[in-house]
């Protein structure tokens, strides 16, 4: 009887071991959907503190870039077209008149004053002149004592331009101060890109002309007795 006791206090002993142990488990362990939650949590936390890392170096990045981006200012580049145009001009009472300028009556008189005299041509196939290229384009001519411009219009209403000045006059004077009278020798430091067209002896006659490089446009001076006595500034009409 005895033995039967002391069996049962054992196997009711094992008993409450085991309910004990399994209880512990239950609470220590997670199911695998709480688990899993768990980890989606824990990834979840990690990309908002990596998104935030990144939104908090991004201004930074754009600032630096900004930064170092060089900033181009209007006259700091050259600009393209032909300023030789700007060379081949002369100057009168503070007034710059260049070839290629458009010019109307109106504005040749405010420059220049009322002409001696003024001619206007409207070239036609049967004028006699013999320049079909410019049918239908009218040319005028201002004449001033010691100075004559051209000026040219196309159809069609168009502006008229100077393409013609010459000057005999030392009151016009070049952009570079070059006005007839003046010696070769001062000609030819205010133009040493020029150059005398012929032999250029100091008793004889000869041309100097300076001109750009499309050689449409071009300047020349004209030289007598080793001075300058009229120049000549055009360009070649097509």
């Amino acid at each position: 009887m005895k033995w039967i006791n002391k069996a049962t206090a054992v196997i009711l002993l094992s008993t409450l071991l085991t309910m004990a142990l399994t209880g512990c488990q239950s609470n220590g362990a997670k199911s695998p959907e709480a688990a899993q939650n768990s980890a989606e949590k824990n990834t979840s936390n990690e990309q908002a503190k990596g998104e935030g890392a990144s939104n908090s170096t991004a201004p930074a990045s754009e600032n630096s870039e900004g930064q170092s981006a060089e900033a181009i200012k209007e006259g700091s580049m050259e600009k393209e077209g032909n300023v030789v145009l700007k060379e081949l001009a002369f100057v009168y009472n503070e007034h710059t008149i260049a070839i290629s300028d458009t010019a109307n009556e109106d504005q040749m008189q405010q420059m220049l004053g009322k002409p001696d005299n003024l001619k206007s041509h409207t070239y036609s196939a049967g004028d006699g002149t013999n320049m079909d290229t410019l049918i239908g384009f009218t040319e005028k001519v201002y004449t001033y004592p010691g100075l004559e411009i051209k000026t040219i219009s196309i159809p069609e209403g168009k502006q008229d331009s100077i393409f013609h000045i010459e000057i005999t006059d030392p009151k016009y004077a070049t952009v570079r101060n070059i006005k007839a009278g003046d010696s070769l020798d001062t000609l030819k430091n205010a133009y040493p890109e020029g150059k005398l067209l012929g032999d250029g002896a100091p008793n004889e006659e000869d041309d100097f002309r300076y001109e750009p490089s499309n050689y449409v446009d071009v300047m020349s001076f004209h030289i007598k007795d080793a001075k300058v006595e009229s120049i000549q500034i055009y360009s070649l009409l097509d």
